[in-house]
């Protein structure tokens, strides 16, 4: 919709003068897709609406936290009664052993866990503990899965398995992701290849079970199963970064799927996020009590946060994951998402559009490509512009969508049936524009 003075574009200038690019974090600026980002200015159930008062459908949900949609009356209700009793202490509190409870109940590979205030923050502690706890330094990582901006992670491959990788980012010195391997997601031989040249010193292996930043791309059994076994044989730890499908894809998360396919399976460490915090800044990581333990104050490996199990965001963690634990919540969840890809498959296929789908769970992403792709070079393939195109259309029709095509993304339990069928209604006519 066009309106005849956009207030998102004196916000957005405003903002660019204050703040790099803008925004807070880069995705947020619409680099990749042109145009001017809406401001938000509220948001209820699987709403948004920005400063012209346009309402948008939104499936980014805060990239991931808002299983519930916005505003659930339980979250809601549990945040304003902490609220009222004080916002942060610095000292423990109650609330985060129950926490921590709720999240071991369904995840059994955690024995114990720490409370930190973000993914990154998880993933580079997560990291230092594998280091500590086995005395190695080098770490494998896969070409186009994300875990967090902390220095060692931001690295591109190298020029074949004797190297280590490259800083993709400036201000990473090279010896800092000197001891970082980067493969390609969803091949064992390389894998393999790869524990055969440096195993004795590999500390961990860190790997999302579905990557959601090259969109959406599953981890195949094989590929998981031979990351697990290879761990185990070389002394190695497997950490699977769950920040985005822990309680987003399964009640027992990523990991429980593919326990069912592969007898036996579990991570040493495991990285959570998102949904744990119900859209408070609340992340984590645990595992093995025996690894857990090697961290401060017990053992050597020094971790700390000041913000870390705060109340305000425990509460709100808490009310989501007693939501989400509901009986059928998941199948629900899973059955409104697989109708959405369905529905778009439906429409492109009737408009000659190329386009494939796939979801776990309330987690989803789409290509315009013929065929799912398996690993980052194949994702690559997509066609940016069209894609640009396809992203503005349904922006303009009211369908809030990610704004970059390498990002997953996300159905809440407050999307309705006829949400969806709105939204297919406005990709339909989209599709119909993208033949040129």
């Amino acid at each position: 919709m066009t309106y005849p003075t956009d207030l998102n574009l004196p916000l957005f200038e405003r903002a660019r003068a204050l703040i790099p690019g803008g925004v807070n974090s880069p995705v947020r600026a619409f680099r990749a897709v042109g145009g001017t980002p809406r401001f938000i200015t509220r948001g209820q159930g699987a709403y948004l609406w920005d400063a012209n008062g346009e309402r948008f459908i939104d499936y980014i949900g805060s990239w991931g936290p808002m299983i519930l949609g916005h505003g659930h009356p339980a979250v809601l209700e549990a945040v304003h009664r902490a609220v009222d009793l004080g916002l942060s202490f610095g000292a423990p509190t109650e609330r985060e052993s129950e926490l921590a409870e709720a999240i071991m109940r369904h995840l059994p590979s955690i024995e114990e866990l720490r409370l930190v205030s973000s993914g990154t923050e998880a993933g580079m502690s997560a990291i230092r503990l594998a280091r500590g706890a086995t005395g190695r330094s080098k770490i494998v990582k896969f070409n186009g899965c994300y875990h967090g901006h902390a220095d060692a992670l931001l690295v591109k491959a190298g020029s074949g398995l004797a190297t280590f990788g490259h800083a993709t980012s400036a201000g990473v010195p090279e010896v800092v992701v000197q001891d970082t391997l980067v493969l390609e997601y969803n091949d064992v031989a390389q894998l393999e290849e790869a524990f055969a040249l440096h195993g004795k010193a590999i500390a961990c292996v860190i790997m999302e079970p579905i990557a959601g930043n090259m969109n959406f791309v599953r981890a195949s059994i094989p590929f998981m199963r031979a990351a697990r076994e290879l761990c185990t044989r070389h002394g190695a730890l497997l950490i699977i970064d769950e920040v985005m499908t822990g309680f987003r894809v399964a009640l027992g998360g990523a990991q429980s799927l593919y326990a069912q396919a592969i007898p036996g399976f579990t991570p040493d460490l495991t990285m959570l996020g998102k949904v744990v915090g119900g859209g408070m800044p609340l992340a984590a990581f645990g595992g093995r009590r025996d690894v857990m333990e090697q961290l401060a104050p017990l053992g050597p490996v020094y971790q700390a946060g000041t913000l870390s199990g705060n109340p305000v965001a425990t509460a709100c963690g808490l009310a989501t994951l007693r939501e989400v634990a509901r009986p059928g919540f998941h199948e629900a969840l899973g059955a409104r998402t697989r109708a959405l890809i369905a529905g778009l498959s439906q429409a492109a296929q009737a408009e000659g559009v190329a386009f494939c789908g796939d979801s776990e769970g309330g987690m989803m992403g789409y290509f315009l490509l013929p065929a799912l792709p398996r690993n980052y070079p194949e994702v690559l393939r997509s066609d940016g512009a069209r894609f640009n195109r396809f992203f503005h259309g349904l922006l303009d029709r009211g369908i809030y969508t990610a704004p970059a095509l390498y990002e997953a993304g996300f159905v809440s339990s407050a999307h309705s049936a006829a949400d969806i069928e709105e939204t297919v209604a406005a990709a339909r006519e989209v599709f119909k524009t993208l033949h040129n």
